[in-house]
């Protein structure tokens, strides 16, 4: 059996809590849960984030956020091949969630009791996330109304996605669906690019 590995400093223990909060949510994840999930002590816990849980699921949503400006918003930002970036975005999002394996901590905790302290973090992700998705389309020559639906729609879909393919046990679920707003994506782009 090998040994835990010791975190060292605040960021290593970002992906521990991130996935210690996605299994057992924000307010079911005890100090002594996220303590086990990183290895590190309740004193240490408090060194690295004084503020205590809240700080930490703060810190966790700040990676995420980092993780989605750099991989999804950017290049959609950016675009000069909308059609790539698109292809790019889903196949980012189908690793990220690993099929609809893994929990979306945004939407997840969008959901519960704890939504109303990370609110504005919670409607920035996802208006960020549907402004680049459209604002793609748009580039690509798709009208901003329809733009704006597709991206909604997209964004929406690969949510669902998630929670049906966990739900079913059903990874092709989320390929399915993915597949299908992209699809919808790719007529947009052919229908106002003869």
């Amino acid at each position: 059996m090998s040994a835990k590995r010791v975190l060292t400093d605040r960021e290593s223990a970002l992906p521990a809590l991130a996935e210690a909060f996605r299994e057992h949510g924000f307010e079911g994840a005890s100090l002594a849960i996220l303590s086990n999930a990183t290895g590190l002590g309740k004193g240490s816990l408090y060194n690295f984030f004084p503020g205590g849980k809240e700080e930490m699921m703060a810190a966790v949503l700040t990676d995420i956020d980092r993780w989605f400006a750099e991989k999804i918003f950017a290049p959609l930002d950016h675009a000069t091949d909308p059609a790539a970036a698109i292809a790019a975005m889903m196949e980012e999002v189908t690793v990220y969630f690993r099929s609809g394996r893994r929990i979306c901590l945004v939407g997840a905790l969008g959901l519960n009791a704890a939504r109303e302290r990370f609110s504005v973090t919670l409607k920035d992700y996802f208006a960020r996330w549907i402004a680049a998705l459209s604002h793609c389309l748009e580039v690509g020559k798709v009208p901003p109304p329809l733009a704006l639906q597709l991206a909604e729609e997209a964004v929406s879909g690969i949510q669902g996605a998630i929670v049906l393919a966990r739900a079913l046990g059903d990874d092709a679920a989320f390929g399915r669906i993915v597949r299908k707003r992209h699809e919808d994506m790719l007529d947009a782009f052919a229908r106002y690019n003869p």
